[in-house]
């Protein structure tokens, strides 16, 4: 079984929602986190939930478009209520929109944002050592993207870490993260962040009113290692 974690939370957010849980069992989303499964999809033992998050890396440099379809029929297998995902730096081939065509299963996000069963999501592919794949290759460009990130976003979603947060590679030991998705996230503070790309720092911190989630499932040799991250979080209503 994943790890369950309740997102804490404080002062009248927290009465609403300890009321809230009183009034209504259903007042919680279990959600199932994972990351850079590089093709074996299929390896993954998938627990139960009600919102599924892909943070990217669904293939091993793009690979084919029947890998894709697998995917997404795979994807399609699944029983969770909602599902959303977004690109990894090996997922360059969805720059194209016939590529996008084939995700139907779920929702891909680049750059923009969605609502799922009360949940305010936003998604982006960028990373900064993909070369300016999907846009931003510069400092200032990824700056002026994560400027978009709406200040009332509940989880947010990039293929790559914030810089300082589950960002170091073992071998380099430094930091991998992007400066300007760390001031994003000081200004946003999202409940939940959930990233991978650097499979090393596969785990979870809680800092700042923010979970952090590193859920790469990949191991050295891109096989499927770990586990899915799972946890209930408490629902707040959409205005």
């Amino acid at each position: 079984m994943g790890r369950t974690i309740r997102i804490n939370t404080t002062g009248r957010e927290a009465a609403l929602n300890s009321k809230a849980e009183s009034e209504n069992r259903a007042s919680t989303i279990r959600l199932v986190l994972m990351s850079d499964t590089h093709g074996h999809h299929r390896d993954v033992k998938v627990p139960g939930g009600d919102l599924l998050v892909h943070a990217g890396d669904f293939t091993f440099f793009n690979g084919s478009t029947f890998a894709i379809q697998d995917f997404n029929d795979w994807l399609g297998q699944l029983p969770h209520r909602s599902k959303v995902l977004i690109p990894g730096n090996h997922d360059s081939g969805f720059v194209d929109p016939a590529f996008r065509e084939l995700i139907t299963e779920a929702t891909l996000l680049i750059n923009e944002g969605t609502v799922m069963q009360g949940i305010r999501i936003w998604g982006s592919p960028c990373t900064p050592n993909d070369w300016g794949v999907f846009g931003p290759a510069t400092d200032r460009e990824r700056e002026a993207l994560f400027s978009r990130i709406p200040e009332d976003t509940d989880i947010l979603i990039t293929h790559g870490p914030l810089r300082g947060i589950l960002d170091r590679a073992s071998r380099q030991k430094k930091s991998q993260g992007c400066d300007q998705l760390l001031a994003a996230v000081r200004r946003v503070r999202p409940r939940l962040h959930v990233f991978g790309h650097i499979h090393q720092e596969y785990g979870m911190l809680d800092s700042a009113g923010t979970l952090f989630v590193n859920a790469a499932l990949a191991g050295p040799d891109y096989a499927v290692t770990k586990r899915p991250v799972e946890f209930e979080m408490p629902l707040r209503r959409v205005q």
